[in-house]
C-alpha cells in the first residue's frame, strides 16, 4: 500500500478588520432611513417669570372675562352656564367680535380653569375650541376688511389683525371645581 501524503490546506479565514466598518455603515443606513415620530406637545407662549414680590394683580371687569370651568366629571361651564365642549367656539365668537374695535386693555380674556382630576383630553379639547373661536373671528375679519384669507395676508396686515384680535388665554391654577 502506498502512503500518499495529503497537503494541509489553510482553513477559510477572513479579515475581521472591515467588519466594524460594515456594521457602522448598516447602523448609519437604518438611522437615516427610519422615521421616528416625535410628540411636539402644545404650542403655548408662556409669560416671563416674575418673582412673587414683583407680581402685580390687574383687576378684570366681568365684561372682559370669559370664565371657562371644567370639573372632574367633564362638565363645562362658561360664565356659570353648563355647555358642551363643541359649543364653546360659537359662544365665544360673538363676545370676541364685540371687542374688536376696543383698545387692547379692553379685549376679551378667556380664563380656563380645571379641577386637578379633570381628564387631560377634555382640557385639550376645550383649549382647542377656544383657539378655534379666535381663529374663526380672525378669518372672518380678514375676509371682510381685506377680502383675503388670513394665511394670504401681508406681514403688515397680519400684524394689524393680531393687534385687533389678540388671543388672550389665561390658564388658571387647577383647583377643586364643583
Amino acid at each position: 500500500m502506498v502512503n500518499i501524503k495529503r497537503k494541509k490546506r489553510a482553513g477559510g479565514e477572513f479579515s475581521a478588520g472591515s467588519m466594524a466598518d460594515i456594521t457602522f455603515l448598516l447602523l448609519l443606513f437604518f438611522l437615516v432611513t427610519t422615521n421616528i415620530d416625535v410628540d411636539t406637545g402644545i404650542g403655548l407662549t408662556l409669560p416671563e417669570y416674575v418673582p412673587p414680590e414683583e407680581q402685580e394683580l390687574v383687576p378684570l371687569s366681568k365684561e372682559r372675562l370669559a370664565a371657562l370651568l371644567i370639573n372632574e366629571n367633564g362638565d363645562v361651564l362658561l360664565n356659570g352656564e353648563v355647555i358642551a365642549i363643541p359649543q364653546i367656539t360659537n359662544n365665544l365668537k360673538e363676545r370676541i367680535e364685540s371687542k374688536i374695535n376696543l383698545p387692547k386693555n379692553k379685549k376679551l380674556v378667556v380664563s380656563i380653569k380645571t379641577d386637578r382630576n379633570t381628564n387631560y383630553n377634555l382640557y385639550i379639547q376645550a383649549l382647542d375650541q377656544v383657539k378655534e373661536a379666535f381663529f374663526e373671528v380672525r378669518e372672518a375679519y380678514s375676509m371682510s376688511v381685506w377680502g383675503t384669507k388670513r394665511a394670504e395676508l401681508s406681514e403688515e396686515n397680519s400684524n394689524e389683525l393680531r393687534d385687533k384680535i389678540p388671543i388672550i388665554i389665561s390658564i388658571a391654577e387647577p383647583e377643586a371645581v364643583k
